[in-house]
């Protein structure tokens, strides 16, 4: 906390925008102590008037107020608002549904295997190709010409370098130098550059594309982020969206590992939103099944180390045919390997025959990731109560908890299996005879041998009905829609809600939210907003309207929040102290600024028709009051008022995120870490001189509206 009176110089040597900001922190100190100490600060014995307590619940249980929402909710009572929430079935969403099709987001009805299909990935497609013979010879030779390590191109037949090849290739020390002829050698603007690098290879590919009604991948993951967007500014079931949001973060999956770009479209639609205000036991298998959530966490590798994985498959594969009858996919996977074997056996196919030992294979057993996350991060809590030896029960119990073709049924295979393998390519599926059968103990009860696929979902049912589940499941929703440290006896009635409903959701979020704890003054504005919830917070109150388009998530993941972007499984922090350093808020300042002055491509908002004359100072403190009114219900502490009115006189400006030309094609035909990064250029400064732009762009900057 005393670290930040002593930034307010350091500011001050830059930018106005920055000074402001350094003010406002010093003004409240609210970012550093944690946003609830602020709202403790205010009489105990206080209440929450009615408007608070609609602002509240709109804060709370949605993205906050559009113009005119709190009338609204005054009509029909906030407990029937509540109550409405609470059963988003009756809620009609036209508007909503219109933005969507006027977006057309076509990627979001697709199955995985047809985004696979239609949205390839350069180098795997290539790959594909050739192995069949198909590859065309302009393309053939543009690959062969790319720049490869140095001085020597390509040759025909070598690996294919994709993506992730990229990245561990350029984090190598002493890469050998560039060609003097080479563009990128003498750009000094060009760190790192990737031999991919290669206008004549990029343009091969999107020529292909165009000629075969490909798509750049690149699509798959801006339509979804786009949507995430649309919904959380547009629905009318805003608690709904609340808790898509919630979940997926609690059940978080990394989109830049492997083909999880490809997962997640069906992720979100048919494993999260079905089941977000349902019973959680049903969403814990929908992503224990979850194709993304296997891949992600490794589990669709995961087998018994005394599985039979060769073509006979002996006793045990004669056992899972009894025990789950005939399986048709597990018969195409079986003849897609044979296939793959007899590929890797032909030497002109570029692959390493058999007597030859691949390096890059992959070793075959038990992986315990998924196990460990999903006790530690999804049910039990880390101190829930497990064991390293329950990690590894619950592991053997989910060997065999699998994808077919995770990366998509193409190449030799998928012409011999022809449409079922593309199909089904990239689905769940359980095989018998990858599963360690034996018996386990976990957590106490005994998985009997033999169970199969009951196996794991035995561990779901212990997991979802133990009792630090319902303990672990009501802290973090305690946490997220009261407070950051919510009162041990909140958490305790809300884990028994949760368990006498038996993991309802719904009634699980009605103990919060009839709450003295939830509805009370020091729970009002005690929470920090995330940059997700920030930006469309913002787009909501001006009623400003948007596509949803690349650059508002560009400023999204700029203030530190890309959607579907954290890397690890236990997603983005909850808690205010994690979104609290100087750089963020000083980004969190130039997205209102930025707003305001309509300088976010796809997103509008028409301030005028807030306020008529500014010219006279007397006209801007009225607009400032008007605008106070509207983005923080007159709310404001006196020092950050007085900040405010002085900044009005001076020069305010912004930096705009990083842009990029032609971002999809980029991305989808550039290494991720190479020079899609490098060809991103920052964009001229803005100077913000109209009265009313910087009013609002200051407000949606102060630490009251930082707050929900």
């Amino acid at each position: 906390m005393k670290r930040y009176p002593s930034l307010f110089a350091a500011f001050m040597s830059k930018t106005v925008a920055l000074a402001i900001v350094a003010t406002l922190l010093v003004s409240t100190l609210v970012f550093s102590v944690g946003a609830q100490q602020m709202s403790a600060q205010k009489s105990r014995s206080a209440s929450l008037n009615q408007e608070q307590r609609i602002l509240h619940v709109l804060n709370r249980l949605g993205f906050g107020a559009r113009p005119g929402d709190v009338e609204r909710v005054k009509a029909i009572g906030l407990d029937s608002y509540i109550n409405q929430q609470l059963n988003p079935g009756g809620i009609s969403d036209s508007v909503l549904e219109a933005k969507l099709q006027d977006r057309n987001l076509s990627t979001l009805t697709m199955t995985t295997a047809q985004l696979l299909e239609k949205y390839p990935q350069p180098g795997q497609l290539i790959r594909q190709l050739d192995r069949r013979g198909d590859l065309p010879k302009d393309l053939a030779t543009a690959r062969d010409n790319r720049v490869k390590g140095g001085n020597n191109a390509a040759k025909p037949g070598d690996p294919v370098m994709t993506a992730q090849d990229s990245k561990s290739t350029e984090s190598m020390p002493n890469s050998p130098a560039l060609p003097a002829n080479n563009p990128l050698a003498n750009n000094p603007n060009e760190l790192n550059p990737n031999p991919q690098d290669n206008e004549a290879y990029r343009k091969a590919i999107r020529d292909f594309y165009q000629q075969n009604g490909l798509q750049p991948p690149a699509r798959i993951l801006s339509e979804l982020q786009a949507a995430r967007m649309l919904r959380a500014v547009y629905s009318e079931r805003q608690l709904q969206e609340v808790m898509v949001d919630f979940w997926t973060n609690h059940f978080n999956v990394f989109a830049g590992k492997g083909v999880d770009r490809y997962m997640l479209t069906a992720y979100d639609r048919d494993t999260i939103r079905p089941n977000s205000m349902g019973k959680f036991s049903d969403l814990l298998r929908a992503t224990a099944e979850s194709p993304a959530m296997l891949f992600y966490l490794d589990n669709f590798q995961s087998v018994s180390p005394n599985a039979q994985l060769g073509n006979g498959g002996g006793r045990r594969l004669q056992q899972g045919r009894q025990q789950m009858g005939r399986d048709p996919i597990l018969d195409l996977l079986r003849e897609g390997r044979r296939n793959a074997d007899r590929m890797a056996s032909t030497p002109n196919a570029g692959q390493q025959t058999p007597n030859q030992p691949n390096p890059n294979r992959q070793r075959r057993g038990i992986n315990e990731n998924y196990a460990r996350e999903l006790m530690e991060l999804h049910t039990l809590g880390v101190d829930g109560g497990y064991t390293q030896k329950d990690v590894q029960e619950v592991a053997r119990c989910f060997t065999g908890w699998t994808i077919f073709a995770p990366r998509g049924a193409g190449g030799a295979a998928a012409a011999l299996m022809g449409d079922k393998a593309r199909e089904n390519a990239g689905k769940f599926y359980f095989a018998p005879r990858t599963h360690d059968d034996g018996e386990k103990i976990v957590l106490g009860h005994k998985i009997p041998s033999g169970g199969g696929v009951k196996d794991g979902l035995m561990v779901l049912d212990i997991l979802a009905h133990h009792q630090s589940t319902a303990r672990y499941i009501a802290t973090k929703l305690a946490r997220h829609f009261v407070m950051d440290n919510p009162p041990p006896a909140l958490i305790d009635r809300v884990a028994a809600a949760f368990t006498r409903s038996d993991g309802d959701i719904r009634e699980t979020l009605k103990a919060i939210f009839f709450s003295p704890e939830f509805n009370s003054a020091e729970a009002y504005r005690a929470k920090i907003k995330r940059p997700f919830e920030l930006a469309i917070s913002a787009v909501r109150t001006l009623g400003a309207e948007t596509t949803g388009g690349p650059q508002l998530h560009q400023w999204i993941a700029r203030m530190g929040e890309p959607l579907y972007g954290y890397q690890t499984p236990n997603g983005y922090s909850d808690m205010a102290e994690n979104w609290v350093n100087t750089g963020a808020l000083l980004e969190r300042l130039n997205f209102g600024l930025a707003l305001a002055s309509n300088r976010i491509q796809g997103t509008r908002v028409n301030l005028r028709r807030f306020v008529g004359d500014t010219s006279s100072e007397a006209d801007k403190a009225r607009v400032m009051d008007q605008f106070l009114g509207l983005i923080v219900a007159g709310d404001i502490s006196p020092r950050t008022k007085e900040t405010l009115l002085k900044q009005m006189n001076e020069q305010v400006t912004l930096a705009p995120p990083q842009r990029m030309a032609d971002q999809e094609v980029a991305e989808a035909m550039m290494p991720q870490n190479g020079p899609r990064q490098q060809a991103a250029r920052q964009g001229p400064q803005a100077v913000i001189t109209d009265p009313v732009t910087k009013i609002v762009g200051l407000i949606l900057g102060t630490p009251e509206f930082q707050r929900q």
